[in-house]
């Protein structure tokens, strides 16, 4: 959807020559991630690789310096990544978003910068959500206007990115109240980046806590947080679904060739040789058909969102859209997930738990995903929506509750 106002355009990139593209950095970031995942080795080289091979400029207009990308095209991408080093992959959530932000806010001079940071390979990283039960309705973090610039003060938690970022966004409320954005700078004076994310899964994307203290943002880089992207929420949903969807792609992978490397059958087994025997083929073929239907549901919802970006005419209705399109897509692709990571192992007998595979990790991975989603809400909202004409679009402002993606 091309707008004169923002810097939105049609897409014009090809997937399969964006794939071509970062085929090779997809492959070297996959070489080592066994081995990253099972010494918790934070992938800072990784990230820094898909900066120079231009990963952050995906959505960006050709005649603004970038490749000119669909969301169907840079979701279905994330899934790619997500199956060579889910951690990775979901690294880029916050980046991503925010400069899908910027290209819907108005052109000018402040955006222009920004776009040139883009360029530059600058990555931003942060988090919204405050530990304690803190909601919306009682956030604590400040950004005081002082001056000709502002202070940053709060601490935050599931700061994803973090540790990778040369930018944070952190949201807050300004001196009136109005809830407020503010992009800092990672090595600025105040800023504290704890690595204390326990989760059993997703254990190098830097979802730690982030503390600020009075910490000094431009008014260049503060914006009104009512004014973020009408689908942000459900691009944080579908980028959470990428990964899944590579996670499932990956286990299909490993599985397959951990049956090919199978020398043993047990006695009630259909034949001597494992990769022969029709029921354990049989749980593979299932396995590659969730991936499919994992990355079946992923493009349908990119192509939902495609058709809301840059679209203010028919905005909520095309919002309800993708608000069911993603909703469907979570139910779909979170059970394809969760059932190939755990029903790959029926085709492997004992030695598929070995550590030394390390497939336990994507089933790891993938629910510390799906419990970034609630899935448990999306069938009931969905069916009050088709039976009752329910609104499904939740009002994160009137419940109070809310942030990035649910």
């Amino acid at each position: 959807m091309s707008s004169a106002t923002t810097y939105l355009q049609n897409a014009t990139a090809d997937l399969g020559e964006l794939r071509a593209h970062f085929a090779p950095a997809f492959a070297k970031i996959a070489e080592a991630n066994l081995e990253r995942e099972r010494t918790r080795t934070f992938p800072h080289e990784q990230v820094s690789l898909l900066n120079e091979a231009g990963f952050g400029t995906l959505r960006i207009p050709l005649d603004h310096g970038g490749f000119g990308a669909s969301l169907q095209q840079v979701f279905l991408l994330l899934a790619d990544l997500g199956e060579a080093d889910a951690n990775v992959s979901h690294i880029w959530r916050n980046h991503l978003a925010f400069v899908e932000d910027r290209l819907n806010a108005p052109v000018s001079d402040t955006n222009d910068i920004w776009l040139e940071r883009f360029r530059a390979g600058e990555f931003v990283g942060g988090g919204w959500t405050e530990a304690n039960n803190v909601t919306l309705a009682n956030l604590v973090t400040t950004v005081a206007e002082e001056a000709d610039h502002y202070r940053v003060t709060g601490t935050k938690f599931y700061a994803t990115g973090s540790l990778y970022a040369g930018w944070l966004d952190v949201l807050g409320r300004g001196d009136d109240g109005e809830l407020l954005t503010a992009l800092v700078r990672a090595d600025g004076p105040g800023v504290t980046l704890i690595d204390d994310w326990d989760g059993f899964g997703q254990r190098t994307t830097a979802s730690g806590t982030a503390r600020y203290e009075r910490v000094r943002a431009e008014r260049g880089d503060v914006f009104p947080a009512a004014e973020r992207f009408a689908y942000q929420g459900h691009f944080y949903q579908t980028a959470m679904l990428s990964v899944l969807t590579g996670i499932t792609r990956a286990a299909l992978r490993d599985g397959s060739a951990a049956l090919i490397g199978r020398k043993r059958n047990y006695p009630q087994g259909l034949t001597e040789v494992p990769s022969d025997d029709a029921q354990l083929l049989a749980v593979i073929g299932e396995v590659s058909a969730d991936a499919f239907a994992a990355e079946a549901a992923l493009a349908r919802a990119g192509e939902a969102l495609d058709r809301i970006a840059g679209d203010d005419d028919g905005a909520q209705r095309r919002l309800i859209a993708a608000e069911v399109a993603v909703s469907q897509a979570q139910l779909v692709i979170i059970a394809a997930a969760l059932r190939a990571t755990t029903n790959v192992f029926d085709a492997l007998g004992a030695s598929g738990v070995s550590e030394e595979r390390g497939l336990d990790r994507h089933w790891r991975n993938a629910r510390t995903l799906a419990s970034h989603n609630p899935r448990v809400y999306k069938a009931r909202i969905l069916g009050d929506h088709l039976i009752n004409g329910a609104d499904p679009v939740p009002n994160f402002a009137a419940l109070g509750r809310g942030g990035q993606g649910n």
